[in-house]
Protein backbone atom coordinates (compact mmCIF):
# COMPACT_ATOMS: atom_id res chain seq x y z
CA UNK A 1 0.00 0.00 0.00
CA UNK A 2 1.13 3.54 -0.68
CA UNK A 3 -0.01 6.84 0.68
CA UNK A 4 -0.80 8.17 -2.81
CA UNK A 5 -3.50 5.61 -3.64
CA UNK A 6 -6.54 6.99 -5.42
CA UNK A 7 -9.58 7.56 -3.23
CA UNK A 8 -12.85 6.14 -4.53
CA UNK A 9 -15.29 9.03 -4.27
CA UNK A 10 -18.04 7.70 -6.55
CA UNK A 11 -19.88 5.77 -3.83
CA UNK A 12 -21.18 6.51 -0.33
CA UNK A 13 -19.19 5.37 2.72
CA UNK A 14 -19.53 1.64 3.35
CA UNK A 15 -22.09 0.84 6.07
CA UNK A 16 -22.28 -2.20 8.31
CA UNK A 17 -24.06 -5.10 6.67
CA UNK A 18 -24.95 -6.51 10.09
CA UNK A 19 -27.77 -5.28 12.27
CA UNK A 20 -26.39 -3.68 15.42
CA UNK A 21 -27.67 -6.30 17.87
CA UNK A 22 -26.10 -9.13 15.85
CA UNK A 23 -22.84 -7.22 15.56
CA UNK A 24 -22.59 -6.72 19.32
CA UNK A 25 -23.37 -10.36 20.05
CA UNK A 26 -20.60 -11.36 17.64
CA UNK A 27 -18.21 -8.89 19.29
CA UNK A 28 -18.84 -10.30 22.77
CA UNK A 29 -18.30 -13.87 21.61
CA UNK A 30 -15.19 -12.97 19.64
CA UNK A 31 -13.59 -11.39 22.70
CA UNK A 32 -14.33 -14.57 24.64
CA UNK A 33 -12.76 -16.65 21.87
CA UNK A 34 -9.60 -14.50 21.95
CA UNK A 35 -9.24 -14.84 25.72
CA UNK A 36 -9.71 -18.60 25.49
CA UNK A 37 -7.02 -18.83 22.82
CA UNK A 38 -4.55 -16.72 24.81
CA UNK A 39 -5.16 -18.94 27.81
CA UNK A 40 -4.17 -22.02 25.77
CA UNK A 41 -0.81 -20.62 24.64
CA UNK A 42 2.36 -22.10 26.09
CA UNK A 43 5.38 -19.94 26.91
CA UNK A 44 7.09 -21.10 23.72
CA UNK A 45 4.05 -20.48 21.53
CA UNK A 46 3.93 -16.81 22.52
CA UNK A 47 7.26 -16.36 20.70
CA UNK A 48 6.26 -17.99 17.40
CA UNK A 49 6.40 -15.84 14.23
CA UNK A 50 3.10 -15.11 12.48
CA UNK A 51 2.00 -14.32 8.94
CA UNK A 52 2.13 -10.62 9.80
CA UNK A 53 5.66 -9.34 9.13
CA UNK A 54 7.62 -8.27 12.23
CA UNK A 55 4.97 -9.67 14.63
CA UNK A 56 5.36 -12.76 16.72
CA UNK A 57 2.35 -14.07 18.64
CA UNK A 58 3.14 -11.84 21.62
CA UNK A 59 3.29 -8.67 19.49
CA UNK A 60 0.07 -9.64 17.74
CA UNK A 61 -1.59 -10.10 21.11
CA UNK A 62 -0.41 -6.61 22.08
CA UNK A 63 -2.19 -5.21 19.03
CA UNK A 64 -5.34 -7.24 19.76
CA UNK A 65 -5.41 -6.00 23.34
CA UNK A 66 -4.75 -2.49 22.07
CA UNK A 67 -7.88 -2.59 19.93
CA UNK A 68 -9.90 -3.57 23.00
CA UNK A 69 -8.27 -0.81 25.04
CA UNK A 70 -9.13 1.68 22.29
CA UNK A 71 -12.87 1.08 22.42
CA UNK A 72 -13.21 0.27 26.14
CA UNK A 73 -13.18 3.95 27.18
CA UNK A 74 -13.54 7.30 25.43
CA UNK A 75 -10.17 8.58 26.75
CA UNK A 76 -8.53 5.42 25.44
CA UNK A 77 -10.08 5.95 22.03
CA UNK A 78 -8.99 9.60 21.87
CA UNK A 79 -5.48 8.81 23.08
CA UNK A 80 -4.88 6.15 20.46
CA UNK A 81 -6.43 8.15 17.63
CA UNK A 82 -4.44 11.29 18.41
CA UNK A 83 -1.21 9.37 18.96
CA UNK A 84 -1.50 7.38 15.74
CA UNK A 85 -2.46 10.41 13.63
CA UNK A 86 0.54 12.33 14.90
CA UNK A 87 2.81 9.39 14.12
CA UNK A 88 1.35 8.98 10.63
CA UNK A 89 1.89 12.67 9.83
CA UNK A 90 5.40 12.57 11.26
CA UNK A 91 6.47 9.41 9.44
CA UNK A 92 4.40 9.81 6.28
CA UNK A 93 2.74 6.40 6.62
CA UNK A 94 -0.79 5.09 6.88
CA UNK A 95 -2.81 5.89 10.00
CA UNK A 96 -3.75 2.23 10.55
CA UNK A 97 -0.09 1.18 10.51
CA UNK A 98 0.74 3.91 13.01
CA UNK A 99 -2.18 2.81 15.19
CA UNK A 100 -1.19 -0.85 15.33
CA UNK A 101 2.45 0.05 15.97
CA UNK A 102 1.34 2.29 18.83
CA UNK A 103 -0.71 -0.52 20.34
CA UNK A 104 2.12 -3.03 20.14
CA UNK A 105 4.58 -0.55 21.64
CA UNK A 106 2.33 0.48 24.53
CA UNK A 107 1.62 -3.11 25.52
CA UNK A 108 5.12 -4.50 24.99
CA UNK A 109 6.00 -4.30 28.69
CA UNK A 110 3.08 -6.43 29.86
CA UNK A 111 3.61 -10.05 30.81
CA UNK A 112 1.51 -12.61 28.94
CA UNK A 113 -0.51 -13.06 32.13
CA UNK A 114 -1.18 -9.32 32.27
CA UNK A 115 -2.22 -9.30 28.61
CA UNK A 116 -4.83 -11.96 29.32
CA UNK A 117 -5.97 -10.27 32.55
CA UNK A 118 -6.42 -6.91 30.84
CA UNK A 119 -8.26 -8.48 27.94
CA UNK A 120 -10.73 -10.22 30.23
CA UNK A 121 -11.23 -7.08 32.31
CA UNK A 122 -11.68 -4.68 29.39
CA UNK A 123 -13.60 -6.84 26.90
CA UNK A 124 -16.99 -6.32 28.61
CA UNK A 125 -16.35 -2.56 28.66
CA UNK A 126 -15.40 -2.60 24.99
CA UNK A 127 -18.55 -4.53 24.13
CA UNK A 128 -20.66 -2.10 26.13
CA UNK A 129 -19.07 0.95 24.49
CA UNK A 130 -19.64 -0.52 21.04
CA UNK A 131 -23.26 -1.27 21.91
CA UNK A 132 -23.83 2.32 23.02
CA UNK A 133 -22.58 4.00 19.84
CA UNK A 134 -25.72 5.85 18.67
CA UNK A 135 -27.15 5.43 15.16
CA UNK A 136 -26.17 8.91 13.99
CA UNK A 137 -22.55 8.20 14.90
CA UNK A 138 -22.63 4.80 13.21
CA UNK A 139 -23.88 6.50 10.03
CA UNK A 140 -21.08 9.09 10.10
CA UNK A 141 -18.11 8.86 7.75
CA UNK A 142 -14.64 8.15 9.12
CA UNK A 143 -12.29 11.10 8.91
CA UNK A 144 -9.73 9.17 6.81
CA UNK A 145 -10.16 7.02 3.72
CA UNK A 146 -9.05 3.42 4.22
CA UNK A 147 -6.73 1.42 1.96
CA UNK A 148 -8.36 -1.63 0.38
CA UNK A 149 -6.58 -3.31 -2.50
CA UNK A 150 -5.07 -0.74 -4.81
CA UNK A 151 -7.39 2.09 -3.82
CA UNK A 152 -8.73 3.87 -0.78
CA UNK A 153 -12.39 4.01 0.15
CA UNK A 154 -14.64 5.66 2.72
CA UNK A 155 -16.20 3.74 5.61
CA UNK A 156 -18.92 4.64 8.07
CA UNK A 157 -18.22 4.47 11.79
CA UNK A 158 -20.73 1.63 11.90
CA UNK A 159 -18.68 -0.45 9.47
CA UNK A 160 -15.63 0.07 11.68
CA UNK A 161 -17.33 -0.60 15.02
CA UNK A 162 -19.75 -3.35 13.98
CA UNK A 163 -17.71 -5.21 11.38
CA UNK A 164 -13.97 -4.49 11.29
CA UNK A 165 -13.40 -4.49 15.05
CA UNK A 166 -14.70 -8.07 15.14
CA UNK A 167 -13.19 -9.30 11.89
CA UNK A 168 -9.75 -8.11 13.03
CA UNK A 169 -9.43 -10.38 16.10
CA UNK A 170 -11.12 -13.22 14.19
CA UNK A 171 -8.43 -13.06 11.52
CA UNK A 172 -5.68 -12.80 14.11
CA UNK A 173 -7.01 -15.92 15.82
CA UNK A 174 -6.51 -17.67 12.49
CA UNK A 175 -2.98 -16.22 12.35
CA UNK A 176 -2.15 -17.43 15.86
CA UNK A 177 -3.57 -20.89 15.30
CA UNK A 178 -1.51 -21.22 12.10
CA UNK A 179 1.59 -20.04 13.94
CA UNK A 180 1.16 -22.36 16.92
CA UNK A 181 -0.63 -25.40 15.54
CA UNK A 182 -3.52 -24.94 17.96
CA UNK A 183 -7.00 -25.79 16.73
CA UNK A 184 -9.28 -22.95 15.71
CA UNK A 185 -12.46 -22.80 17.75
CA UNK A 186 -15.29 -22.63 15.26
CA UNK A 187 -19.06 -22.95 15.12
CA UNK A 188 -21.64 -22.09 12.49
CA UNK A 189 -23.33 -19.75 15.00
CA UNK A 190 -20.29 -17.48 15.38
CA UNK A 191 -17.45 -18.06 12.91
CA UNK A 192 -20.01 -19.14 10.31
CA UNK A 193 -21.76 -15.78 10.58
CA UNK A 194 -18.47 -13.90 10.25
CA UNK A 195 -17.49 -15.94 7.19
CA UNK A 196 -20.94 -15.47 5.62
CA UNK A 197 -20.69 -11.70 6.07
CA UNK A 198 -17.20 -11.68 4.50
CA UNK A 199 -18.40 -13.81 1.57
CA UNK A 200 -21.33 -11.50 0.89
CA UNK A 201 -19.11 -8.43 0.97
CA UNK A 202 -16.59 -10.13 -1.32
CA UNK A 203 -19.36 -11.03 -3.76
CA UNK A 204 -20.66 -7.48 -3.71
CA UNK A 205 -17.21 -6.09 -4.34
CA UNK A 206 -16.55 -8.16 -7.46
CA UNK A 207 -20.12 -8.40 -8.75
CA UNK A 208 -19.34 -11.43 -10.92
CA UNK A 209 -21.09 -14.82 -11.17
CA UNK A 210 -19.51 -17.46 -8.96
CA UNK A 211 -20.09 -20.72 -7.12
CA UNK A 212 -18.32 -20.97 -3.76
CA UNK A 213 -18.17 -23.98 -1.45
CA UNK A 214 -16.31 -23.57 1.84
CA UNK A 215 -15.58 -26.52 4.11
CA UNK A 216 -15.44 -26.72 7.89
CA UNK A 217 -17.83 -25.68 10.69
CA UNK A 218 -17.83 -22.08 9.42
CA UNK A 219 -18.38 -23.07 5.80
CA UNK A 220 -21.30 -23.32 3.44
CA UNK A 221 -22.27 -22.78 -0.19
CA UNK A 222 -22.91 -19.48 -1.99
CA UNK A 223 -23.77 -18.84 -5.63
CA UNK A 224 -24.61 -15.98 -7.94
CA UNK A 225 -25.43 -16.41 -11.61
CA UNK A 226 -25.48 -19.55 -13.71
CA UNK A 227 -21.85 -19.61 -14.78
CA UNK A 228 -18.72 -18.08 -13.34
CA UNK A 229 -15.74 -19.16 -11.32
CA UNK A 230 -16.08 -22.26 -9.12
CA UNK A 231 -14.13 -22.19 -5.85
CA UNK A 232 -13.86 -24.96 -3.28
CA UNK A 233 -11.67 -24.53 -0.21
CA UNK A 234 -11.51 -24.32 3.58
CA UNK A 235 -13.50 -21.43 5.06
CA UNK A 236 -10.56 -19.96 6.95
CA UNK A 237 -8.23 -20.32 3.96
CA UNK A 238 -10.81 -18.36 1.97
CA UNK A 239 -10.73 -15.57 4.55
CA UNK A 240 -6.94 -15.54 4.44
CA UNK A 241 -6.99 -15.33 0.65
CA UNK A 242 -9.38 -12.39 0.40
CA UNK A 243 -7.48 -10.67 3.24
CA UNK A 244 -4.28 -10.93 1.14
CA UNK A 245 -2.68 -13.40 3.55
CA UNK A 246 -2.69 -16.45 1.29
CA UNK A 247 -2.53 -17.47 -2.38
CA UNK A 248 -5.18 -15.61 -4.37
CA UNK A 249 -6.03 -15.79 -8.06
CA UNK A 250 -9.13 -14.90 -10.01
CA UNK A 251 -12.00 -13.72 -7.85
CA UNK A 252 -10.04 -14.58 -4.71
CA UNK A 253 -7.76 -11.64 -5.51
CA UNK A 254 -10.63 -9.25 -4.70
CA UNK A 255 -9.67 -7.93 -1.28
CA UNK A 256 -11.99 -7.65 1.71
CA UNK A 257 -10.73 -5.75 4.78
CA UNK A 258 -10.28 -7.61 8.05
Amino acid sequence: MTTDQAVRSDSPPRPSSLDHATAIALAATEYERVASLFDRLSAEQWTRPTDCPDWDVRAMAGHMLGMVQMVATLPGFISQQVGSQRAAKRDGGLAIDALTALQVRRNAGLSTTEVLEQLRRLAPKATRMRRRVPPFIRRAKLSDAQAVGETKEWWTMGYLFDVILTRDPFMHRIDICRATGLSMEATSQHEGVLVDDAVREWAGRHGQPYHLTLSGPAGGTWQHGGDGETIQMDAFDFCRAIARRGPAEGLLSVEVPF
